[in-house]
């Protein structure tokens, strides 16, 4: 069914999230994505190479409700952890490769292109994000949208954020992922579209200009999707715990159901200026949660948390009608505790300062544990 400003209750999710591959010894990068691949793939479409000989991605089926979504999600990791296990591996969600190694491309035209095209940028093609799809959106639908979601992309930036560090140093950032995926020319922000041929055209602009070889290769934070009728939702690290896994498709969710209302009440997109919101992504990159971020439409510091309550009171009436309310309040109390995905991964190194102790500490979270 094509959306177009009803009822926003019929909304479904599916989740992607990037997965890498380490040496279950070394903890190191492993090259086994494709023998790993074809361990697990069923023919159900719930499991796919990535970019690189290190990675692997999961995809979900279409849910409908928060528990259905961490109940696939859940058996896909049973199943990747296993697979990876056959090869002497082990299963990491993290948004970067914490230990040093090459990134190493599949071998495939469309990556020896990219390659040749863009050369070092795609060393960052090995890390891994948290892709939400919401639908089902006609096109229109789906570019008017992520003019209302754009504002609260940085918060979903700092919620995520689970990439300090890269190859064996500390960054400085919350989320290392977030801070140079928009070195790519059509990386980042999406700009505010006016209508589906404003999109068309900048698409066309980012392919003529050799920034961007198709629709597939714009990695704004959000967009409509290239091969399913859904807004895409690209901002988030990958976790390795499935609940915040959960809060960030039930949030993405929420923003559009919330996006839809005000469309088919007529109401425009917020205004912000974008010079402020890319400062508010800058500073949700390298904060998290932990620090300060920037109101998009003042520019205004703010702590972290309460950028994180707003958009709970921005998406409240829809978390509500959808029942995913008391998930999100369990969550947001969960990472208040505990932190986020960048606080935990520098907790596991202060311990011993050994970066292997994060890489393990990662792979335990992120791995199913039957029972």
């Amino acid at each position: 069914m094509a959306h177009t400003g009803g009822n926003p209750a019929i909304l479904t999710m599916g989740v992607e999230e990037e997965f890498l591959l380490v040496d279950a010894r070394t903890l190191a990068l492993a090259e086994t994505a494709e023998l790993v691949l074809a361990k697990v793939d069923d023919g159900s479409g719930t499991a796919h190479l990535e970019a690189t000989r290190q990675q692997i991605e999961a995809v979900s089926p279409v849910a409908h409700t928060a528990a259905e979504l961490r109940a696939q999600l859940f058996a896909i990791r049973c199943g990747f952890t296993e697979a990876a296990a056959a090869y002497g591996c082990r299963l990491v969600a993290s948004g970067t490769a914490v230990l040093p190694g090459p990134t190493l491309l599949v071998d495939a035209p469309r990556r020896h292109e990219q390659r040749a095209r863009y050369g070092a940028l795609t060393d960052t093609l090995v890390h891994c994000g948290c892709h939400v799809h919401v639908g089902t959106l006609d096109l229109d639908t789906a570019v008017e949208a992520v003019n209302h979601v754009r504002p609260w992309l940085p918060t979903l930036i700092a919620v995520g954020a689970n990439s300090p560090f890269r190859a064996g140093r500390d960054t400085g950032h919350a989320s290392w992922r977030a801070a140079v995926a928009d070195s790519w020319p059509a990386g980042g922000l999406p700009p505010r579209l006016d209508s589906v041929a404003h999109y068309r055209s900048r698409l066309a602009t980012l392919v003529a200009s050799g920034a961007a070889m198709d629709a597939k290769m714009l990695y704004w934070d959000a967009r409509p999707s290239a091969t399913w009728p859904t807004l895409e939702v690209r901002a988030p690290d990958v976790s390795p715990d499935l609940d915040e896994t959960v809060l960030y498709a039930v949030l993405a969710r929420a923003l559009v159901a919330t996006a839809l209302r005000a469309i088919a009440e007529g109401r425009p997109a917020p205004g912000v200026r974008d010079e402020v919101l890319a400062l508010a992504r800058w500073r949700a990159a390298r904060d998290g949660l932990d620090g300060e971020g920037l109101d998009p439409y003042t520019g205004t510091p703010v702590p972290a948390f309460e950028l994180l309550d707003a958009l709970v009171a921005h998406t409240h009436p829809e978390l509500l009608a959808a029942g995913d309310l008391a998930h999100v309040t369990e969550s947001v109390a969960a990472l208040r505790r505990n932190g986020g995905g960048a606080r935990r991964q520098r907790a596991a190194y202060e311990r011993r300062h050994d970066f292997t102790d994060v890489v393990r500490r990662l792979a335990d979270a992120t791995e199913c544990r039957d029972g």
